[in-house]
């Protein structure tokens, strides 16, 4: 098992343009990059044929195409790669959506006391919607959701990616929940 500083250390030397680093770097954050596909995957719906691995795979590819990002630790990584895979998966219920018109039901919550309910593709997509509304108004408390919600950051890891307090962190997730339950709801 290896530390965040060690996971940091690689991330920086492979920003500085070591390829050696990134061979270090995947077996250290593969696990990591499982579990937070695995989350997603969990609340999907049971027949999706995305598999976890796919997923993995697709984001790390997209992860390793990053030329230009300048990691600043562990957390600003997994804070990227729950981007990336949110993206991945909503271009899949877009394609599905275009394929089936809306067909099949996906089940999800943006907390573990179920907050909003989405049971239909298009009720995926609306969510990305109402996040990218919500990211025009106030960016910071969209990557709030995207780090805490899509990515498993815990609010310690959100604060640190965003170099801002837990208890903003805390206090931006309790209203983007909100928000983003009535804009779902209209």
């Amino acid at each position: 098992m290896s530390s965040p500083s060690d996971i940091t250390a690689l991330l920086v030397d492979w920003s500085k343009g070591d390829k050696a680093a990134l061979d270090k770097l995947f077996p250290l954050v593969e696990r990591e990059l499982h579990r937070l596909a695995h989350s997603y995957m969990r609340k999907e719906r049971s027949n999706h044929t995305l598999q976890t691995t796919a997923l993995v795979n697709e984001a790390y590819l997209r992860l390793v195409d990053q030329r230009d990002t300048r990691w600043q630790n562990r957390a600003h990584f997994f804070g990227i790669a729950a981007q990336i895979m949110r993206r991945i998966l909503m271009n899949y219920a877009r394609d599905r959506q275009r394929i089936k018109r809306g067909g099949g039901a996906i089940q999800m919550s943006l907390s573990e006391t179920d907050v909003v309910s989405v049971t239909k593709v298009s009720e995926l997509l609306a969510l990305d919607e109402a996040l990218d509304r919500l990211a025009a108004i106030d960016k910071r408390k969209a990557k709030v959701v995207e780090f805490r919600y899509f990515g498993g950051l815990s609010v310690e890891e959100t604060a640190e990616v965003l170099d801002v307090s837990s208890i903003t962190v805390t206090r931006d997730w309790n209203m983007a929940k909100a928000w983003l339950a009535r804009e779902i709801q209209a």
